[in-house]
């Protein structure tokens, strides 16, 4: 009788296994401890961990408080520069 061979879940992270543990932690850039704490806080999901690093990411790079974002438009004969409601113009 032959058996039919159990498939592993592509889309979850078995902790147990070194060599997924290895790949994610090195695409990821990130420690397997910190991969292991974050396993613990939000679930095996690849998915979820990818997602969740990415805000952490972008949470770091975001402008700090009180930073001003401005845009600047130029075009042949004018140039307008739109800054926040809440700056005073600059002079």
């Amino acid at each position: 009788m032959r058996r039919a061979k159990i498939k592993p879940t592509r889309n979850k992270l078995d902790m147990t296994d070194e060599a997924q543990v290895r790949v994610v932690t090195k695409r990821l850039k990130m420690s397997p401890a910190e991969l292991a704490e974050m396993v613990g806080r939000i679930g095996n999901s690849i998915t979820a961990i990818n997602k969740e690093v990415t805000q952490q990411r972008a949470a770091k790079l975001a402008a700090p408080a009180g930073a001003v974002i401005a845009s600047v438009t130029v075009t042949e004969t004018k140039a307008e520069v739109i800054m926040p409601d809440d700056t005073p113009p600059a002079t």
